[in-house]
């Protein structure tokens, strides 16, 4: 699938190449030409057998084989050098919060859609799971540029089915597809509960990255008086006086609780944790993100 020319696609595509560039450049500078990627694998993975030797930890001994009486023989292993990638992105209506072409969903899908295209570029394997409080839309690992493009297109075209919000059951979905040890990147506001447990269980199998996106609009909301309020996960509307200030201390101790919570589990289980916001530019951080896991070969 090649996008035509002057196309909404083809746009999207030529400004995420230029973001890629920058950020190419950017860790290749720093790195003096060494840049491996994001997608470097971080773990083992099995080879092949020899025969014992002394010295060797009981526990690498390949039983089966042993067994058929031929000698004792221990499992070999060799660095994993690339790895199945899977986004986890939210598109639940609480992401479509920001300006115009700046909404958080805008953010995640950008970001999507730029790893896309570098996965692409570096021969790695990358696939796609969307969710609300159910799969939006799913795209097995696969490579190349056509992958690319047809992830891209799909993403930028999805119409989310469901407003409402389960972080929880979207690490579910990932969980139940992903057979391998995998680098797993999950996107979105984290404007949810009772996902821990999920969380917890994705960064014990999976090389976790946790990215939540932010707006400006949810930490400070302008003193309009009495308004309606449409919640666009529940579809109701509540009349709120938004210049009292008991309201105002409520809404910005919810976001900074909400804020705080998920990067308090990152630091738990020493997951790597990057936090955007809307309105700033997210290049930087990821060129940071990249250096680093290329300076220490990934978090393990």
């Amino acid at each position: 699938m090649n996008p035509q020319p002057g196309s909404p696609l083809q746009q999207l595509i030529r400004k995420l190449r230029q973001l890629e560039i920058r950020i190419i450049k950017t860790v290749d500078a720093q790195l003096q030409g060494d840049f491996h990627s994001v997608f470097k694998g971080t773990g083992l993975e099995f080879d092949d057998v020899r025969l014992y030797q002394y010295g060797d930890e009981v526990r690498a001994i390949d039983w089966a084989v042993s067994s058929k009486g031929h000698g004792t023989f221990v499992k070999t292993y060799k660095e994993e050098r690339e790895q199945s990638v899977m986004l986890l992105l939210d598109v639940s209506a609480s992401q479509k919060i920001g300006a115009t072409g700046r909404q958080k969903l805008d953010v995640g899908r950008e970001i999507c859609g730029l790893l896309a295209l570098t996965a692409a570029r570096q021969d790695a394997s990358l696939g796609i799971v969307a969710f609300s409080d159910q799969k939006e839309l799913y795209m097995a690992p696969g490579k190349g540029i056509r992958h690319a493009y047809a992830l891209i297109k799909q993403l930028f075209e999805l119409q989310p089915r469901s407003p409402r919000t389960a972080v929880g059951a979207g690490i579910k979905q990932a969980l139940g597809l992903l057979k391998r040890r995998s680098i797993v990147l999950l996107i979105s506001d984290f404007i949810d509960v009772n996902y821990e447990r999920e969380l917890t269980m994705l960064a014990r199998k999976h090389d976790l990255i946790v990215v939540q996106l932010l707006d400006q609009r949810e930490r400070e909301f302008p003193p309009l008086g009495i308004i309606p309020l449409f919640d666009q996960e529940s579809g109701r509307t509540l009349w709120v006086n938004t210049s009292s200030e008991k309201f105002r201390t409520r809404y910005r101790a919810t976001y900074e609780q909400n804020r705080e919570q998920i990067g308090q589990i990152c630091r738990r289980h020493r997951t790597e944790f990057l936090s955007i916001a809307t309105d700033t530019d997210y290049v930087p951080q990821l060129v940071s993100l990249f250096r680093r896991r290329n300076q220490r070969g990934g978090r393990g």
